[in-house]
């Protein structure tokens, strides 16, 4: 019974964080596209903005459905990896995207225990 209930927490801890975490890329997506595009061209990503946000949109409905996760905790690996880069080379801190990082990382673990092999 102990162990069903572990289950149970896991997996609504799994389903809170990313339901939250594909909230804030959807957030960062629409801000790419519409709100901040400016952003962008500081960064000299101007051109790539659309490409970009289509990207974080699709990686993170991909974290977002179970059968998809393992994929999306990839692929948003590999972006917040990116995120983290673009950070340091423009002498931003990494702070937010090492945490939106590890947070995926957490989810893809609750997720997958699998994942974790000794």
């Amino acid at each position: 019974m102990a162990n069903s209930e572990i289950s149970k927490v896991r997996k609504i801890t799994a389903w809170v964080i990313a339901g939250l975490l594909t909230a804030l890329f959807f957030f960062s997506s629409t801000g790419k596209l519409f709100l901040h595009p400016e952003q962008m061209g500081q960064m000299h990503l101007a051109n790539w903005r659309v490409i970009i946000a289509l990207g974080e949109i699709t990686s993170a409905l991909l974290f977002l459905f179970p059968k998809t996760n393992v994929y999306g905790t990839l692929l948003l690996s590999s972006y917040m990896g990116g995120a983290i880069i673009i950070h340091m080379t423009s002498g931003m801190s990494i702070v937010l995207p090492s945490v939106v990082l590890i947070l995926v990382w957490i989810v893809g673990f609750l997720r997958n225990p699998e994942l974790i092999k000794k």
